[in-house]
């Protein structure tokens, strides 16, 4: 009897260990190399058969697969959507790390939340990890190419650098400013727009439903900026007032986690002209929330930002994206709601009077 309850003992303590590891497992805190990243995406899909699925939508030069997670309530109907990608700039280690603290918070609000409960059953949350794969694997190489920017494409003929800036390759003014036509310079826009197969995954992702997008948020770093349309001094998007206002909302609910302060603005305002961007390119397809974010930090540590950040920065910038989509759902979601109600209101006071279909014929 003692052998059997000793033996009991021993399973309960297996199993426990055996959680106990798997809830530890992965470190939301510490940088992942790309392997580990996909084998995350693998998992979450795994856990969450009911809201996550996994859609590969295209390819890196290299030949590896672009996928992302998308995250909703299948309702069997079309829904709005939320868009994020992560990892644009191979060395901006900190976005991966990022979109996957996202997607775990989203997850996790989704079991308690009715909030989230409710945005996940209107929309779908499209989150993509790592866009610039090759580049991300790269960066990973060793210490020569830690700081590398660009994807992997080689050059164009008579050129022996590799790489283009994928963040100046949409088609949104593009080559106009802020680029370089040099194949080995770091801002290097390409041969012509959306020559690059990472690049032309988004526009066709994206813009193939484009009138479904409510939001556009890509996640760069450094500098702790929100900058919004457009890279070009001569444009202003014609809804930049709203796009101010959210996202000066946005700033204020990051600074109310650690005290950090965001500025808000276009890239030519708070940061330097540019043209080609992503956010830019989405703005001009409709989509009207669009927005960069630039993470920690101030420029200390810059691209190699400390593990130690990992975790504020991400509770911040998590607190400032779920400002800007709770209200993208809100606008779009409560006003149709309120609608309703106005008419079901109206239509309550009509009857009251003794006004019928028929009588208003």
């Amino acid at each position: 009897m003692l052998f059997s309850v000793g033996l009991s003992l021993v399973v309960l303590l297996s199993v426990v260990g055996a959680a106990t590891v798997e809830r530890v497992e992965y470190d939301y805190y510490k940088y992942h190399p790309m392997p580990e990243i996909t084998d995350w995406m693998l998992q979450a899909a795994n856990n969450y058969p009911e809201v996550v699925t996994i859609v590969e939508y295209g390819q890196t030069y290299e030949k590896r697969n672009i996928s992302l997670l998308k995250i909703g309530v299948n309702t069997g109907e079309k829904k709005k959507a939320i868009w994020m990608d992560c990892g644009i700039h191979a060395r901006e280690w900190i976005t991966p790390a990022f979109c996957q603290y996202f997607v775990r918070e989203i997850l996790q609000a989704y079991k308690t939340d009715p909030k989230m409960q409710a945005m996940m059953t209107n929309m779908d949350f499209y989150v993509t990890p790592v866009l610039n794969i090759d580049g991300y694997i790269h960066s990973w190489k060793d210490n020569t190419t830690r700081l590398w920017r660009k994807n992997r494409s080689p050059g164009p003929l008579n050129c022996t650098c590799y790489g283009t800036d994928l963040n100046r390759n949409f088609n949104a003014n593009w080559g106009t400013l802020g680029v370089s036509f040099d194949c080995c310079s770091n801002t290097f826009c390409g041969t012509k727009p959306v020559s690059e197969p990472e690049a032309q995954a988004v526009t066709y992702f994206v813009g193939s439903r484009r009138e479904d997008f409510l939001c556009f948020l890509t996640i760069h770093s450094y500098g702790q900026l929100l900058l919004v349309p457009f890279g070009h001094p001569n444009f202003t998007a014609s809804n930049y007032d709203e796009l101010m206002k959210v996202g000066k909302g946005a700033a204020d609910a990051i600074r109310s986690v650690h005290g950090k302060d965001y500025t808000v603005g276009t890239s030519p305002d708070v940061l330097y002209a540019n043209s080609g961007s992503s956010i830019d390119w989405a703005r001009m397809q409709g989509i009207p929330l669009t927005y960069t974010f630039e993470l920690r930090d101030d420029g200390t540590f810059g691209f190699e930002l400390p593990q130690d950040q990992i975790q504020p920065t991400c509770e911040e910038a998590y607190s400032g994206a779920l400002h800007i989509i709770t209200y993208a759902h809100d606008k779009t979601f409560s006003g149709a709601a309120a609608t309703a109600a106005t008419a079901a209101t109206l239509w309550s006071m009509l009857l009251a009077l003794g006004i019928t279909g028929t009588t208003l014929m």
